[in-house]
């Protein structure tokens, strides 16, 4: 093993958590990451999570610039929480959250992406991760396609079925070089194209992240059935 992957292996990363979003289609009077979830705002759920991992160095949250709800919450379990102001789309936050670390980390370091409103991620995923994508260069976490697939008309009607086969749905937290995935980002920015994933950023870049399985409970809370389904898993746990 090279002396630089040995290192990465035993290195602490840091976690860029894109928050700027409004939670538009939630329908609540506040941005959906604020809502409360087991007695605690969405996105401190999410944070403690990811900072209770041994292997987080540290968090950087990407915030509206207007946002008047953020705690000024600076450390969790010990590891600092540091923000930045976000942009329109989630790309933009992720790549301010990413240039906000330019001093604390190089580019060839890697860094993990997770969405805010994932509060439910398990630590061994995390952990598997980080163990396998630093091996393949870069991964994300994922689920395979276990459904029947359709393909609908402009009514809704279900015109065909699709093969799931080789079909994962795109989970996080997400690895990548620090540098590659700047590039990646300012590339798609450049071209005038909304990635919804920083793998999508890479793979327009020519590379090929590695899928790593994770558990289907690390939903992403778009909905209040959502909401009320991470609490149960939350709860679950306890």
């Amino acid at each position: 093993m090279a002396n630089t992957e040995r290192a990465a292996r035993e290195s602490a990363f840091w976690c860029v958590v894109p928050a700027a979003g409004r939670g538009t289609r939630f329908g609540a009077g506040v941005p959906k990451q604020y809502l409360p979830l087991a007695g605690k705002p969405l996105l401190l759920c999410t944070l403690e999570r990811l900072a209770a991992h041994p292997r987080i160095a540290g968090l950087m949250v990407a915030l509206a610039a207007d946002d008047a709800h953020w705690p000024g919450t600076v450390s969790l379990h010990g590891k600092p929480v540091l923000t930045c102001h976000g942009g329109g789309e989630r790309a933009d936050s992720v790549l301010a959250g990413l240039r906000a670390l330019d001093g604390r980390m190089s580019h060839d370091d890697f860094v993990l992406v997770h969405d805010a409103a994932r509060p439910c991620v398990r630590a061994e995923d995390v952990s598997r991760l980080i163990e396998l994508g630093i091996a393949a260069g870069g991964a994300l976490l994922a689920a395979p396609l276990r459904d029947t697939l359709k393909r609908a008309d402009a009514q809704g009607f279900s015109i065909a079925t699709e093969p799931r086969e080789a079909r994962w749905r795109a989970l996080t937290p997400q690895l990548f070089r620090h540098g590659a995935l700047v590039a990646a980002l300012e590339a798609t920015q450049a071209a005038g194209v909304v990635v919804t994933d920083e793998a999508m950023a890479m793979e327009r870049a020519g590379h090929r992240p590695l899928l790593v399985e994770g558990a289907e409970s690390n939903i992403k809370v778009t909905t209040p059935a959502d909401m009320a389904l991470a609490e149960f898993l939350l709860g679950r746990e306890c």
